[in-house]
């Protein structure tokens, strides 16, 4: 492609529109159902249910230390299918650009896109480009949409958390909201800080292997493990108790909150996952876990209680309790 920039023409719908399609998103995302290049693709799905996933990526920066933009884009659409104990399928994926945005960084989103996609067993099947005046944007934001199939009879719902049940963390928590942070503010620390941005499409096996144990499932992305935690106790009206010695930190980012004056309770995570459990068979729901790179770190770190509906509690290392809220305000913005 002769132009280094992206033009307003580049969203005309003209001839440099194909060139973008064909030389940059078609030459990455290649598969029969998008190679046709329809308005739309015609999709064979192998179960009765399916799960629908839309979400929109604004984050800045683009690129940082783990991921970019194209591989949160994947892994966070992915995620919300698994979330809804889906094996998910395909993706749509459509893009607003800025113009003047440079081609050999939208060339280098798009790759990523395709390999994340390739390594979760989705496929981006259709798509969109718009593009905007310079600063009626700021340089790209990218809205996926994703469809999966739901292959197990038990449908993952809040309503089906019972007291006893074991709250699951897939790893430890806070990772993306700091190496966000640190890009930003220039931050460095002894060990990097590194986010956590994955696609977790192989947990979605433990509904087979543990039929009717899995409750429910949620990702913990903005408003951290506290906030997801009080939207499922809310929905659900139990109560919930979390152990806080239970609860995987890693040390960069522990230290980095103490400093920061920050808690990773509220940091955000791009891949980890809350799962909520029956109690006979959540060691070894544990262990499955262990045995995947994404999810080596799990550890359960509480329980449902019939006390206190609709409220989390965090136990703490000294054996205090106290009310553990929903996130208020905004943590950090544009973190995914």
């Amino acid at each position: 492609m002769k132009d280094e920039r992206v033009l307003l023409a580049h969203g005309s719908g003209g001839l440099l529109s194909q060139n973008l399609v064909e030389e940059v998103f078609k030459k990455h995302l290649s598969n029969p159902h998008l190679d046709d290049l329809l308005d739309g693709a015609v999709l064979q799905l192998p179960a009765k249910n399916i799960a629908v996933s839309t979400d929109s990526f604004v984050i800045t920066p683009l690129f940082f230390p783990g991921g970019d933009i194209g591989k949160l884009a994947v892994c966070g659409t992915v995620n919300d299918l698994v979330a809804c104990g889906a094996r998910p399928l395909y993706l749509s994926a459509a893009f607003i650009i800025e113009e003047g945005f440079p081609i050999t960084e939208l060339r280098s989103i798009v790759a990523s896109m395709a390999e994340t996609a390739r390594l979760a067993g989705v496929k981006v099947v259709t798509g969109d480009t718009k593009v905007v005046e310079k600063g009626n944007a700021d340089q790209i934001y990218i809205n996926t949409t994703g469809i999966g199939v739901l292959e197990s009879k038990f449908i993952l719902h809040p309503l089906r958390v019972q007291p006893g049940d074991q709250i699951i963390i897939t790893g430890p928590i806070g990772d993306h909201g700091l190496a966000i942070l640190a890009q930003r503010q220039g931050l460095a620390f002894s060990t990097p800080a590194v986010s956590d941005c994955a696609a977790l499409n192989r947990i979605n096996s433990l509904t087979d292997m543990f039929p009717g144990q899995i409750k429910c499932m949620r990702d913990p992305t903005r408003g951290g493990l506290a906030t997801v935690l009080n939207e499922i106790a809310a929905q659900s009206q139990r109560g919930m108790v979390v152990q806080e010695k239970q609860i995987p930190i890693s040390p960069v980012v522990r230290g980095a909150c103490d400093m920061l004056g920050m808690d990773p309770l509220y940091m955000a995570n791009e891949g980890k996952m809350v799962i909520i459990t029956g109690p006979e068979k959540a060691g070894q729901i544990v262990c499955q876990l262990r045995l995947l790179k994404e999810t080596a770190g799990a550890e359960v770190i509480g329980e449902v209680v019939s006390e206190h509906p609709g409220m989390v509690l965090l136990e703490t290392e000294l054996g205090a309790k106290r009310i553990l809220g929903a996130l208020e305000g905004e943590h950090v913005p544009r973190i995914c």
